[in-house]
């Protein structure tokens, strides 16, 4: 999530474009064992933040909340967000448990480096339902103890980013969804999307569920 955003244009193109191609290739299973595909875990280790920023909210996005829901994959930070309002303390409490500040990130918010040199890109949640989305991650924890966007909020994200890598994130993490949780998917993203985005969910999630079969 940490790098350039783009244009409510391009994310459209983009994600058109990926789901042309997937729909015209794709044919049933992935070359993965499902067993492969189903494993959640957490390899990579992240610094749990609580007892910096408390009694801050946070919750964690990008592809360290993704292995919640779909295999792990390697990335090079830690996307986290907190409201916009709690920003300014936040940092302050970073700064104050040594964490080094690297600069602004484009989609709103700053990079940190730990004491331990891992990336932490803060990201500001500046739209309204940020905080509700903050809320429910506090109860939402992985096998690390790390609070995690739940599904929706974090296809929502994801979704909104429309880069390649968000696209595929979208359709591997609703392909291996059950029919309640994608449910709540399609609730969300009908409060914020319009009828062209909901359309293409719908694709991904069939593309997501060829890759299982």
């Amino acid at each position: 999530m940490g790098a350039g955003q783009l244009t409510s244009e391009q994310r459209r193109l983009t994600r058109r474009a990926l789901i042309d191609i997937a729909q015209r290739r794709q044919r049933p299973g992935a070359g993965s064992a499902r067993a492969l595909l189903e494993q959640r875990t957490a390899y990579q280790p992240w610094p749990d933040l609580t007892a910096v920023l408390s009694p801050i909210a946070w919750a964690v996005a990008g592809a360290v909340a993704a292995r919640l829901y779909m295999p792990e994959r390697a990335t090079h930070d830690m996307d986290i967000v907190v409201a916009v309002a709690d920003a300014p303390e936040a940092y302050s409490r970073l700064q104050a448990a040594g964490f080094e500040r690297e600069g602004r990130l484009s989609i709103g918010g700053a990079s940190w480096r730990s004491p331990g040199g891992q990336r932490i890109d803060v990201i500001e949640g500046r739209e309204d339902w940020w905080p509700e989305a903050i809320a429910a991650a506090q109860g939402n924890r992985d096998m690390a103890g790390l609070p995690i966007l739940p599904l929706p909020w974090l296809a929502l994200t994801k979704f909104q980013a429309g880069r390649a890598q968000d696209i595929a994130d979208v359709a591997r993490m609703l392909g291996q969804a059950d029919d309640a949780a994608l449910a709540a998917v399609r609730v969300l993203l009908r409060r914020h999307m319009n009828d062209d985005d909901l359309q293409d969910l719908e694709s991904l999630i069939v593309i997501g569920k060829l890759e299982m079969q």
